[in-house]
């Protein structure tokens, strides 16, 4: 500075949604601010089960973190992969041996696929929670139809024309939709020995309703659209193996015999733990226990313990809200956070009083359903259909990060319930024949 003072040096580490929003925060503030991240982009992972459908393609919901960050002058943006930290020294230690030092630190890591202790289902049944993941979705969905048309046996078409998702919350509700609609509508007339339209779309859900988190008759018209569209809703019911060819499914309780669903294609939807950074930065300050989904628990003002210099936001974080519950894991708790923590930092530097304790402000929930159909909550206020699923569109589009974003996918959104065509149902992943051609 010009003054001689030392620039406050703030390292966030994660360019999710809590992340991203902290470094825009903290532009023309007194700091120099370091966003690292394994990855160089910023991924809107709500609409990943629409690039596991054919739906949108990557590059729709994906922004260069240098491009969103490029026109903050005290922003440095560093790709890299964060192995520990030093907190003696005040430095973040990265995989290629360099450390960053800093003033204040930001962890926003996010989450990851929750097994339960099944790891060994994780390549059987992925999770939806980056590209790779939706890319290898779409390509085990597309070539289930592929392998159906050449498949003489009944049953092993049947087989393969039957998607399982685990999992009826948001992620898994809009996931089995976009497969019911993939098969009724987008590939109609596509193949010649069979119509898509007889696929088998399953939910298994663990608790009583789809969409628990929703109001239990907001919860009662998704279950109802969702039957409408042929979707089969397994409530009560937990999976208890995950095979190659077949699920087995258990009621609650464990009462009664499980049942056998023939299936070579599962999505995991039921449940995240947060990345394994939290039980790092836990460890690194001492005396903090994660809980059991991995979350480090947080001051009022998202610090943990007693490190007034060190931040931990969004899906890692466990701060109790007004119920004396963790918050949940969306996005705008994140972001709110990376607000509000980027406020308390820069009032620390100017010697101001310190920010109260930080208050989400839930402005609802939403979750579409299908085409036209989805249930939302806000303020008081409970809707569905067609109405919900235009704010839904709404507040989607609204949460792009870019404006080059917005258009593409409203363009593709429109394009698509036009044509009911979904136009990035590549197979990718696959082997390409050798030279010969074979």
């Amino acid at each position: 500075m010009a003054d001689g003072t030392a620039v406050h040096k703030v390292v966030i580490i994660g360019g999710g949604f809590g992340g991203m929003v902290a470094a825009q925060a903290l532009d023309k503030t007194p700091t120099h601010v370091t966003l690292i991240d394994r990855r160089n982009f910023h991924l809107f992972q709500p609409l990943l089960y629409q690039v596991a459908t054919g739906g949108l393609s990557p590059a729709n919901i994906a922004a260069p973190l240098r491009s969103v960050l490029k026109k903050q002058r005290n922003t440095h943006v560093l790709l890299g992969e964060v192995t520990g930290f030093d907190l003696a020294a005040k430095a973040v230690l990265l995989k290629d041996g360099h450390s960053v030092p800093f003033d204040s630190l930001v962890v926003a890591t996010g989450s990851t696929h929750h097994y339960f202790g099944h790891d060994e289902w994780a390549t059987r049944a992925p999770g939806l929670k980056t590209v790779e993941d939706a890319t290898e979705i779409r390509r085990r969905v597309l070539l289930a139809f592929e392998r159906a048309e050449r498949e003489p046996d009944p049953a092993v078409k049947a087989r393969l024309l039957t998607f399982v998702v685990v999992g009826g919350g948001p992620t898994g509700v809009e996931m089995a939709g976009a497969i019911s609609e993939l098969a009724r509508l987008t590939l109609s007339g596509d193949f010649r020995t069979f119509n898509p339209a007889i696929a088998r779309v399953i939910i298994v859900e663990g608790q009583n309703r789809v969409l628990a988190g929703f109001h239990p008759q907001l919860s009662t018209k998704a279950k109802a659209s969702l039957e409408g569209m042929g979707i089969e809703v397994w409530l009560d019911s937990h999976v208890t193996a995950i095979e190659p060819d077949h699920v087995l499914v258990k009621p609650e309780g464990g009462k009664g015999e499980a049942r056998r669903i023939d299936t070579e294609t599962v999505v995991w939807a039921a449940g995240v733990k947060a990345s394994p950074l939290g039980k790092m930065i836990a460890d690194a300050v001492g005396g903090v226990q994660v809980d059991r989904a991995g979350r480090v628990p947080v001051n009022p003002d998202c610090t943990v313990a007693n490190r007034p210099d060190v931040f931990v936001i969004g899906d890692l974080a466990s701060h109790p809200g007004k119920d004396g519950k963790p918050l949940p894991g969306l996005a705008p708790v994140a972001m709110q956070q990376g607000e509000y923590v980027a406020g308390v930092i820069v009032r620390r530097i100017k010697g101001e009083t310190p920010k109260g304790p930080f208050s989400y402000l839930d402005k609802g929930s939403m979750a579409t359903i299908g085409r036209a159909k989805a249930v939302a909550e806000s303020m008081g206020f409970r809707f569905s259909g067609y109405l919900a699923w235009l704010a839904w569109l709404f507040i989607h589009i609204l949460y792009l990060a870019r404006f080059e974003n917005r258009v593409m996918v409203l363009f593709q959104w429109f394009w698509n319930y036009i044509t009911r065509n979904r136009a990035a149902r590549l197979i990718t992943g696959l082997r390409p024949p050798d030279s010969r051609g074979a």
